[in-house]
């Protein structure tokens, strides 16, 4: 298991930003769930007074939990037919009007495509949604983390041999590097940004009395708000915790896909958005095959999404960054052992590493902290024209929707602070939590 540094198949990098403790988290984990050939990486990015404290302790137990529930159904075979006649009937309380307006397509499976779907996808997207579901009910019992108004993102990926399954929650991002017809380097963007503004997670959450709209200073910025009160302001539709809006359309259910990957599939990239919101996704493929080593891939993507910050927005605040690199072909020629072992050493002993804030994980962060809660819109995706769609070999649950995968996938700029909250009767307890968030 990699927390920070480099390993023969991956590179991890975060650096903390300008807004006080750095609440982005990431994992490695080689051979997961003592399977040789199965790797499992996430990129958790918190949010709120206490994000650091969530996005480390998801990336600390969700793998767990993921590894536990998939040995469990993986020698269940009528466990797919039971979750697509029983998913809404299989949820709490809480998360059954939520299933029920979430079109189900993306938290059961159903039985016309289960056959054309391979075996360990059906297994694996029943052990994500168990997984995710038991995480963010631990996160609203857990006795020393308040997640009240606190939260985190998640995009997971579980590769096994040539499979792929991606479990996303929130705007984190995956993106894959792979050739196309003439051998060019391309960017694939596998996951969605799961923020408000998508039109069945709109629907979700007005339908659970939560409402959703963006400020007039900053009108491409759809947010997530309580029904009686301008707060808090989610720039995101789904996260872990977060659980003053989780009556509201809030939820923590994944969305879920699959790849079968090939020959010309070089490397998929998870960052956080500090990488996203000022590069674009062929410049970060295009910096991560041109760095002078696999381990130092994640590195230098940082490094240069830190003099993109600066640049584009010298006025504002350096967001945190994390990104995992994951290589496919350990064999590539164009890194050696000795460069990757060099490498590696200064990776693991740089103090820029770390993972997830572990200093000053008994307080909140620096309230002065803003972006998730509120953030300025800048450009919307514009590679989306010229970058490949999603290839006919995945498998995801938003295919078939009138919009496409890269709408709504909107670029911002964390500059601005969220507003007081404004208790109610109900939301007392919260007030000395959520003067600002991220």
């Amino acid at each position: 298991m990699f927390l920070n540094g480099a390993s023969d198949v991956a590179s991890l990098f975060t650096q903390q930003g300008r807004k006080g403790t750095n609440q982005d988290a990431m994992i490695v984990w080689e051979n997961f769930g003592s399977r040789m050939d199965t790797v499992f990486c996430g990129v958790f990015d918190g949010h709120g007074p206490y994000g650091h404290m969530v996005a480390k302790r998801v990336r600390d137990s969700l793998p767990l939990k993921l590894s536990a529930h998939w040995e469990v159904n993986i020698n269940s075979e009528d466990v797919l037919k039971e979750i697509s006649l029983n998913t809404t009937g299989s949820m709490n309380s809480e998360d059954t009007s939520v299933i029920a307006h979430d079109e189900e397509s993306r938290a059961s499976i159903d039985l016309e495509e289960t056959e054309k779907q391979p075996e360990i996808f059906q297994t694996l997207k029943e052990s994500f949604l168990k997984a995710f579901k038991v995480m963010d009910r631990e996160l609203r019992m857990h006795k020393n983390i308040d997640c009240f108004c606190s939260g985190t993102t998640a995009v997971t990926i579980v590769k096994q041999g040539q499979d792929l399954v991606i479990g996303n929650v929130g705007d984190s991002r995956a993106v894959l590097g792979t050739r196309d017809e003439d051998d060019s380097l391309i960017a694939v963007q596998l996951t969605v940004d799961l923020k408000p503004n998508l039109p069945a997670e709109a629907e979700r959450i007005r339908k659970c009395r939560g409402r959703v709209f963006a400020l007039h200073d900053e009108p491409e910025v759809a947010r997530v708000w309580l029904p009686n009160n301008d707060s808090p302001g989610l720039a995101m539709a789904r996260a872990f915790g977060d659980f003053c809006l989780k009556d509201f359309g809030l939820i923590s259910v994944p969305e879920i896909s699959y790849r079968r990957l090939t020959e010309r599939d070089e490397f998929i990239v998870l960052a956080t958005d500090g990488i996203w919101d000022v590069l674009s996704n062929k410049e970060v493929v295009d910096i991560v095959a041109s760095a002078p080593a696999r381990c130092s891939a994640a590195r230098a993507l940082v490094e240069s999404a830190v003099r993109a910050w600066r640049f584009k927005y010298p006025t504002s605040k350096v967001d945190d960054c994390a990104v995992v690199c994951l290589f496919f072909d350990s064999n590539s020629t164009n890194v050696s052992t000795a460069s990757n072992a060099k490498c590696k050493e200064q990776l693991t002993s740089t103090e820029q590493v770390n993972t997830g804030g572990d200093k000053d994980l008994s307080g909140p962060t620096g309230l002065g902290r803003s972006g998730t809660v509120r953030e300025v819109g800048t450009e919307a995706l514009s590679e989306g024209s010229k970058e490949e769609s999603l290839s006919h070999e995945e498998v995801h649950p938003e295919m078939g929707k009138e919009w496409s995968a890269l709408e709504g996938v909107s670029r911002v700029n964390t500059l601005l602070t969220l507003p007081r909250f404004v208790p109610g009767k109900d939301d007392k307890k919260a007030a000395g939590e959520t003067k600002t968030r991220k």
